[in-house]
């Protein structure tokens, strides 16, 4: 097929479309000159745009660019939507098949996926975070399609009508095949404005966009970017909103730990030296930017080495308090029959833990087979108890665990969300408690008490 003369030209090259035979009075804005190729280029996602503006204004085009035909892709295994699955599929498809949609952890996201691609009939790349997540995706889109499932990352890279690919992965090979597919779905989107990311949305056609998390609200305020990539916010639905129905009923405990004399003494004299350099080094935490200014002054100001160490001391004194692990202990005592998951902050914790009560430890230093080899036996019931720093905080399926032990943590909304989460999966008769383990007068104590005005700390039914 050719096209007729004076008719534009729009073809895809390396992440860019790119348009021939065109005025710039015919071209949406997005459309800049290359002087070097003597041609109009823009982001491939500009794609969607370039098209609406084209048959709005009768202007004839011949489309190159895209290299995808519309499917019809059969559910082999039937699914009866949940109110909320349905009431987000709709929102998504109301706006024309772009936008973000926030549900808490269990509730479901994957299914509701599966029913976008089925109803949108276009291949499909989803992009995931983890090795982990992309197998598991691919199991679960292997279930209801009858299609070879492709999979990029892990030193795998097959790509299929519908792909499954970690972030990284994207990045370094979405140039050469961005214009294969209609719709991109992103697991837990939060992730997608950091710089290194974007380039991934930007470089897809993709005029279908559908993203997903549990909490899209980001520390440097990018949700907007976000929307911007993939489409505005079209349905949210909270924890507690869920408890009870969609998600397993549950209780969050906070126990104060007391730091021990010597603890107390040097993490006091540590915390001081560390206020002392913020007070003297004017550095003012209540701005936007006020960690990266204690970076920037601690380097170059004196005394800021010994500052940095000192905040490092201090919180390490506070997140591995020696109480803690009596207060484990116990826990584990209480909870012998449940399967529990012990969540800290650092690895050094993690395997502390792990080496004092001979349990298996999850780091991102875990190889793959042996991460799946602990994860099988955690589902299997072998293992009762997995400790992990922050591998288990996003997506990775572990339904059976009900006790989740916060020995340290953040102070970020998001990480509380999705520890919580790992233990919501409902099941029969399943009651889930979360236990936060929090060094008495000392930051941890303040950092706690600003993550529980987020909702999820409402009482649960």
């Amino acid at each position: 097929m050719t096209a007729a003369p004076n008719t534009i030209h729009m073809n895809f090259e390396y992440g860019s479309l790119v348009i021939s035979n065109a005025q710039e009075d015919m071209l949406p804005k997005e459309f800049i000159w290359d002087h070097r190729t003597l041609q109009w280029r823009a982001p491939a996602s500009s794609y969607r745009e370039a098209i609406m503006y084209f048959e709005e204004n009768d202007l004839p085009y011949f489309d190159q660019a895209k290299n995808y035909q519309k499917k019809d892709y059969q559910l082999q295994t039937n699914i009866t939507a949940r109110k909320h699955q349905n009431e987000a599929l709709q929102a998504w498809v109301q706006n024309r098949g772009q936008g973000v949609v926030s549900l808490p952890t269990g509730a479901g996201k994957t299914i509701l996926s599966v029913l976008a691609i089925a109803r949108l009939g276009r291949p499909t790349l989803v992009i995931v975070p983890t090795i982990d997540l992309m197998r598991q995706w691919q199991q679960t889109l292997t279930k209801f399609f009858d299609l070879e499932i492709g999979m990029l990352g892990g030193g795998i890279r097959e790509i299929s009508e519908i792909t499954v690919s970690t972030y990284d992965s994207a990045l370094l090979h979405i140039e050469s095949f961005g214009n294969q597919f209609g719709l991109l779905v992103v697991d837990e989107c939060h992730h997608l404005p950091a710089p290194q990311y974007q380039a991934i949305a930007q470089s897809l056609i993709a005029p279908f966009r559908l993203g997903l998390s549990a909490t899209v609200e980001r520390a440097d305020g990018q949700e907007q970017r976000l929307y911007e990539l993939l489409g505005p916010k079209v349905y949210e639905a909270n924890v507690n909103e869920m408890t009870g129905q969609v998600l397993a009923p549950y209780d969050v405990q906070c126990i104060k730990v007391e730091l021990t004399e010597d603890e107390r003494q040097e993490y006091d004299s540590e915390r001081t030296i560390y206020k002392e350099f913020l007070k003297k080094a004017r550095v003012d935490f209540s701005s936007g930017n006020g960690w990266q200014d204690f970076i920037m002054k601690s380097a170059r100001f004196p005394g800021g080495k010994r500052a940095m160490k000192a905040y490092r001391r201090q919180k390490q004194l506070a997140q591995a308090a020696s109480g803690k692990i009596e207060i484990i202990w116990k826990l584990l005592q209480t909870h012998r029959d449940h399967r529990t998951l012990i969540f800290t902050d650092d690895n050094a914790l993690a395997y502390q833990i792990g080496q004092t009560f001979i349990l298996p430890v999850l780091t991102h230093h875990t190889k793959v087979k042996e991460r799946q080899l602990f994860l099988d036996a955690f589902k299997s019931g072998r293992f009762n108890v997995l400790v992990t720093s922050k591998v288990l905080n996003e997506g990775v399926d572990v339904p059976e665990a009900n006790v989740a032990i916060v020995a340290s943590g953040s102070g970020g909304v998001r990480e509380h969300v999705q520890r919580l989460g790992r233990i919501l999966r409902q099941q029969p008769g399943k009651r889930a408690v979360l236990y936060e383990l929090v060094s008495n007068d000392t930051n941890e104590l303040y950092v706690n008490r600003r993550r529980r005005e987020h909702h999820a700390y409402q009482k649960s039914p």
